[in-house]
């Protein structure tokens, strides 16, 4: 009857419109966010998914603002919160149990968490260098643990940077839970995710995004996110402002309370008139 589609992955894109193709109706979950940067593959496959739906799931009200400025219908558009925040919420306490912090001999906010993963960041040796060269200067004040993804474990070696161990800790990747229980009991993120911004403003913990733009920049209005692009000076100047408390004050977006999925239930009730 209708196919639900999260995110904005490649994945999504196809299911949509092998969907459509077939009559069947779809509803995006997360539509409406845009960095407004065409680069990423990430923002066509917004784009796409978004003008080819029947329903449109918002987490933060500037995404419906984007929709109706590409002409897509307000009647389609719906303000229901974010799911990922559901899933923070329901997984809490499971993360909690998580002896990650034991098995690594971590300190709770002692240390700093790194992701990183787009093209645009590590597929580049030249770009990669600069800010494993930033993240070890970090590193030095406040010690890194990096679970590194395998896109970028493949360019790690060919950027000649030597990350001391005690300055940046090298992990394999780890899973939801695990993770969780990192970011939440670190003092500062630095990432190029876009869930990570999310998490870390409802978890008020400084995120420093390690790119030019992002599609969530509720969570630079009001949230714990700081834009600081790929420079390594302003990275590292960044990083020493967040640790010394140099943060503005925060607050969790609207809707963001661990009920989008129930709402987004209801809208498909009401859809369906059941």
């Amino acid at each position: 009857d209708l196919v639900l589609v999260v995110g904005d992955v490649n994945s999504t894109m196809a299911c949509t419109l092998v969907a459509v193709k077939m009559g069947v109706a779809v509803a995006h979950v997360e539509a409406g966010l845009r960095s407004f940067d065409r680069t990423m593959p990430e923002e066509i496959n917004r784009m796409v998914t978004d003008i080819l739906c029947d329903l449109l799931f918002t987490t933060s009200p500037e995404a419906e603002v984007n929709l109706l400025a590409e002409g897509v219908a307000k009647e389609k558009i719906h303000f229901t919160g974010n799911v990922m925040i559901d899933s923070l919420h329901f997984y809490a306490e499971g993360a909690e149990k998580s002896t990650i912090l034991d098995d690594l001999s971590l300190e709770p906010r002692a240390y700093g968490l790194v992701t990183l993963h787009r093209p645009s960041n590590v597929d580049d040796p030249t770009v990669l260098r600069t800010i494993l060269e930033a993240l070890g200067k970090i590193g030095a004040e406040c010690p890194l643990v990096f679970p590194v993804h395998p896109r970028t474990r493949a360019v790690l070696e060919s950027a000649g940077v030597d990350l001391p161990p005690e300055r940046v800790r090298l992990l394999e990747p780890v899973g939801y839970l695990d993770f969780m229980k990192l970011l939440k009991y670190s003092v500062l993120v630095l990432t190029d995710s876009g869930g990570i911004q999310e998490e870390t403003t409802v978890l008020g913990i400084p995120c420093l995004t390690i790119r030019a733009n992002t599609e969530r920049p509720v969570t630079v209005d009001v949230g714990t996110n700081v834009l600081v692009g790929m420079d390594g000076e302003r990275i590292v100047s960044a990083a020493r402002t967040a640790l010394a408390g140099g943060s503005n004050e925060t607050t969790v977006p609207e809707l963001w309370d661990g009920h989008a999925a129930e709402r987004i239930t209801a809208v498909l009730e009401s859809y369906f008139d059941v």
